[in-house]
């Protein structure tokens, strides 16, 4: 087995002590923690399992979005009884592949907003079930997942993180518009 596998199999079961870009300090008991690469493949599985574990809620919040594998298993879990809602950044998605995925969102009853407050919203992230979070610099795009080189993490089973990004998650939301579907 090699270093990478080893780490993106599962880095701690234990204490990890996580520094949040607001200042916050948590340490929290991990499950587990996975990383994943592109364009290698792993960080696109490692988001696609994250979706795919959900059982009651997911949220998600993109710069770029335009995966169709990524907007395939969103649709999934809503069919599955998943509460599904994406905000994603209104100027990075103002083209025809951003509105065709979420077209077919918006068409699936998955709210969708376009959140045009910043410069950018360049946030990369989806917390399930309140207590997982995936993060990094993968952008939910065929690009991210073929062609640039990006990273995905995921926290296992870590309630106190999750809980401050869904805060987050929620001001980007409320500052955002309801995305009205083209066709």
């Amino acid at each position: 087995m090699t270093a990478l596998s080893a780490l993106t199999r599962s880095l701690s079961r234990g204490l990890v002590a996580l520094v949040l870009l607001c200042n916050l300090t948590f340490t929290v008991q991990a499950a587990e923690i996975q990383v994943g690469f592109s364009p290698e493949g792993s960080a696109e599985q490692l988001v696609l399992n994250v979706i795919q574990r959900a059982r009651q809620q997911i949220r998600l919040m993109a710069y770029s979005f335009t995966s169709p594998s990524v907007v395939k298993a969103l649709v999934q879990a809503k069919r599955r009884g998943v509460d599904v809602q994406v905000v994603v950044d209104a100027h990075g998605n103002d083209n025809r592949a951003s509105r065709a995925a979420m077209n077919l969102l918006a068409n699936a009853q998955i709210p969708v907003r376009t959140n045009g407050a910043y410069k950018i919203q360049h946030d990369k992230v989806i917390i399930t079930d309140g207590q997982n979070v995936e993060t990094g610099s993968f952008n939910y795009s065929a690009s991210a997942a073929k062609a640039n080189s990006e990273n995905a993490v995921v926290m296992w089973d870590v309630p106190a993180v999750a809980s401050v990004y869904l805060e987050h998650w929620q001001s980007r939301w409320v500052q955002g518009q309801p995305y009205q579907p083209t066709y």
